[in-house]
């Protein structure tokens, strides 16, 4: 059974995850109105992934026999200066997460509350993966600059990720 304070701040999380998708979502549309059909693919992948997420706290929040509670999503913004500015923007709200998650975390272990202590170290491990995906892609765009050439190489590149949804783990 969840306390009051952990359903809440799980339920919270549920809706930063659902947020995160819409971001991303927001981030696919951009780069579709550029013709940027690779990127857009990745924040395609993005937007599952986060939704993914979404669903693993709906999960586990229902299985914990607590009550979900789904709240408004604040609308993302719609539009970025640059490609790079879409990564960077991309990654700074994964360093965000990061820090929610690892408020959860700190919160799980001053409840003791080992049950959600063990399902979000799978979050935990899954924000290393995230801002290295983006950090990734953000150099690799500084690499590029203004080289149109290169753009249309990595745009080619990165329309090659496909969504893999994870793997089920004994939570």
């Amino acid at each position: 059974m969840l306390s009051d304070k952990m359903q809440e701040a799980l339920n919270d999380q549920l809706n930063a995850e659902i947020y995160s998708s819409y971001l991303y979502l927001a981030m696919q549309a951009y780069f579709q109105s550029k013709s940027l059909t690779g990127f857009a693919n990745w924040m395609q992948v993005q937007t599952q992934e986060e939704l993914t997420h979404a669903m693993k706290f709906y999960g586990f929040i229902s299985e914990r026999g607590g009550r979900i509670n789904l709240k408004s999503i604040e609308a993302p913004p719609g539009d970025w200066e640059s490609p790079l500015a879409v990564f960077e923007a991309g990654y700074q709200h994964e360093q965000l997460v990061t820090g929610l998650i690892n408020k959860l975390v700190d919160l799980s272990l001053a409840e003791s509350d080992h049950a959600t202590n063990t399902f979000l170290q799978w979050f935990v491990s899954e924000q290393v993966e995230e801002e290295d995906n983006a950090s990734t892609v953000i150099e690799r765009i500084k690499l590029v600059g203004e080289a149109p050439g290169g753009l249309f190489l990595l745009d080619q590149e990165l329309g090659q990720r496909t969504f893999t949804p994870p793997a089920a783990s004994a939570e």
